[in-house]
């Protein structure tokens, strides 16, 4: 009597573990190789693997930027202390753009950055960038910029952002 030799259930987890440990391996090896070449010295600097670029950025967002001011961060009165997109501490000369609808303000870059994604609400509240009250001349802007034949404002229904 006594136990069969052969378990199927022992050879799978071997099989994995082997495979595994072989994936270790050739990771390893691309690493070394990497570093043989010189291609994995922290030093270098990399290109940015966003896929827009501000010659293929939205009209949208071309247009929301030119009507959120910016404004250096010594002329805030009662600013926050942080950028709630980056989390570092405001400094006296850095530029920023104050939100018309929520009042919350970040850096210019942080903002920019964000509404390159095609964001259209602010990062903290998720209030929409434009006032209701300019939301019809911005849809006007938006539609003139778009390139397609002129309707007149009562016939143009674009959705809010």
């Amino acid at each position: 009597m006594g136990f069969p030799t052969g378990y199927t259930e022992l050879l799978f987890p071997k099989l994995l573990l082997q495979i595994l440990s072989l994936l270790g391996l050739l990771g390893k090896l691309i690493c070394s190789l990497l570093r043989f070449m010189g291609l994995n010295d922290p030093d270098i600097a990399w290109p940015q693997t966003s896929t827009r670029t501000p010659e293929f950025e939205s009209v949208s967002a071309l247009l929301i930027r030119e009507i959120l001011p910016v404004v250096k961060f010594r002329e805030v009165v009662d600013p926050p202390e942080r950028c709630a997109v980056c989390l570092s501490e405001f400094e006296e000369n850095d530029e920023i753009r104050r939100l018309a609808n929520c009042r919350h303000i970040f850096h210019r870059g942080c903002l920019d950055r964000w509404m390159g994604y095609d964001q259209r609400t602010c990062p903290l509240c998720r209030t929409s960038f434009i006032p209701p009250h300019m939301q019809a001349a911005f849809n006007e802007r938006l539609w003139a910029a778009s390139g397609f034949p002129d309707f007149h404002s009562e016939y143009l229904h674009l959705p809010t952002f």
